[in-house]
């Protein structure tokens, strides 16, 4: 028997022998620990709709009934409400139309249109709404709230839908072309259906930002749920108030994230014939080519221009001494410090449930990242409120702790390094670990040099995903951060309350720097995921 027949056989005797291992070292639902972790690392992250739901419970009936229906919580609710039904499809109009142009036309300069068109999602939204105050002082209300949201989001839709038009098989538009349907009907017809899933996951994404934002709406003075939330904090400190617009808050998440699942349905579209995809045909835009271009243009100057000319603006009027000062270096450094920390634990905690997910699939493991999925979609304003409860009322050595605010962080951002961790796994097989084990080496050695090493670029970019996150974050770390901590958000926002643009500039200009390359890596992926 030669080398290569003996390595093949070791091989495939230990793809034999594997499941009798495993057997052995857990359970059905996977190994033991992992699966002891994952409930775990479960447990923790349904902590803030725990809170909610002790919150309510405690108030009593009479008590959330007066709390809830009042006028105030209606004009919230009014509020909330015109904010996402106006903002949400205009978002989905601009990607959509953004990503159709850029994809599938000969647009002039699609390559350069297509990174400027993900490039907002860099600027913090609460640092748009400082650019556009800066350009109109006056600016407020529904009007001022929609503009803001509508010219940091679209970027959610935008790059999904591009990132799946870029790999769609043409081959159901070229039938449609030829049975007699014109570009647009198979733009409605064929391309649009196909594009459902990912601008439904856009627009949810879209929604829920919405609902968590703070800084940019309290900036304009336009009333939301989490502005209203923080302001009964800081008044009442964890009051019964504050607790049941939480509730409140919660639910509208919650109904979110049923519609959009109800709006996915079970549809898939995959290509199942054979041979190779062809390139999709570029239609031609013709005399639309310039009102194309003109309308491209206005997003990117609206959405970009503005943000990064005002910010220039103020970095240039304030001149060389707003950069002086060990304020500055102390809220970079501890921006990178906690984006640092926070990356790496959430990371750390995405992976095994990832393994679980990718290795032992199942109900089981389908209902821990479902348990993820939906705590992150909370907003960052009921996972303080929540901790702060938590933390105060059972172990108060830890309140306002760097470990409090690194562990909101791994809270709010875990799916980001789990989609990527997922995607990773999948394409680390486990018959290249058996093989490693067949081959002499110790389970634990194998799992290192193999599994591990082929999953950590993916691990790589969902922390640096994590840490652009963590960067931007600003509600919960005002309510959490120990005191004296400045971070570029935090110490960005109290300049700017007090009327010091110049003085914020500097910090905005960092936060959009730091951001800038996370953003690109998130364009990348999304490509590349699309094609898997």
């Amino acid at each position: 028997m030669t080398s290569s027949q003996s390595t093949t056989a070791a091989v495939a005797s230990g793809a034999k022998k594997s499941p009798k291992l495993a057997k052995g070292r857990g359970t059905r639902l996977g190994p033991w620990p992992v699966v002891v972790l994952c409930a775990l690392i479960a447990a923790f992250s349904l902590i803030p709709l725990g809170f909610v739901a002790v919150a309510t419970v405690n108030a009593g009936w009479d008590t959330a009934v007066a709390m809830v229906f009042r006028p105030r919580v209606g004009e919230l609710l009014l509020n909330t409400l015109k904010l996402v039904l106006i903002t949400v499809p205009l978002c989905v109009v601009i990607g959509v139309g953004g990503a159709w142009l850029v994809e599938r036309t000969s647009l002039a300069g699609h390559k350069v249109w297509a990174v400027l068109l993900a490039a907002p999602l860099a600027i913090p939204a609460f640092v748009n709404s400082y650019a556009w105050v800066s350009a109109i002082p006056s600016l407020g209300g529904i009007f001022g709230g929609v503009l803001i949201s509508v010219l940091s989001y679209f970027p959610l839709v935008y790059i999904p839908v591009a990132a799946v038009l870029s790999r769609l098989d043409p081959a159901l538009e070229q039938s449609a072309a030829s049975l007699g349907l014109g570009p647009w009907r198979v733009f409605f017809r064929v391309i649009l259906p196909q594009l459902r899933i990912a601008t439904a996951g856009g627009a949810l994404l879209v929604a829920l930002h919405l609902l968590a934002e703070y800084g940019a709406f309290a900036m304009i003075a336009f009333d939301t749920f989490t502005t209203a939330i923080y302001d009964q904090f800081r008044s009442t400190f964890n009051g019964a108030a504050a607790n049941m617009l939480a509730s409140v808050l919660v639910l509208f998440c919650l109904v979110l994230l049923l519609a959009e699942s109800k709006s996915r349905g079970s549809a898939r579209y995959a290509r199942i014939g054979s041979g190779v995809q062809s390139n999709p045909r570029r239609m031609a835009l013709g005399l639309f080519q310039i009102p194309s271009q003109l309308l491209l243009m206005a997003v990117s100057v609206l959405a970009l221009g503005v943000p990064l000319w005002h910010v220039g603006r103020w970095v240039l009027a304030g001149g060389a001494t707003i950069w002086e000062g060990p304020v500055l270096i102390n809220a970079l450094l501890q921006t990178l410090g906690y984006g640092l920390a926070g990356a790496i634990l959430t990371t750390v905690l995405a992976f095994p449930l990832a393994y679980l997910v990718i290795r032992h699939p199942g109900p089981f493991s389908k209902l821990l990242e479902a348990a993820n999925y939906i705590s992150s979609s909370m907003p960052g304003i009921v996972v303080a409120l929540a901790l702060v409860t938590i933390t105060v009322h059972n172990v108060p050595a830890i309140y306002q702790s760097s470990f409090v605010l690194v562990a909101a962080y791994a809270l709010l951002f875990m799916p980001r390094a789990l989609v990527n961790l997922r995607a990773g796994l999948a394409q680390a097989p486990v018959q290249l670990d058996e093989a490693a084990r067949a081959l002499g080496k110790p389970p634990l050695l194998a799992f290192i040099l193999v599994t591990l090493r082929l999953s950590a670029p993916a691990a790589a970019g969902g922390a640096a995903l994590v840490f652009l996150g963590i960067v931007n974050e600003l509600t919960a770390t005002l309510l959490l951060a120990p005191n004296g901590t400045r971070t570029l958000a935090t110490q960005f926002w109290s300049l700017s309350n007090e009327i010091d643009y110049m003085g914020a500039a500097p910090y905005a200009l960092l936060m959009i720097v730091l951001s800038a390359p996370m953003t690109y890596l998130l364009f990348v992926q999304s490509k590349k995921a699309a094609g898997q």
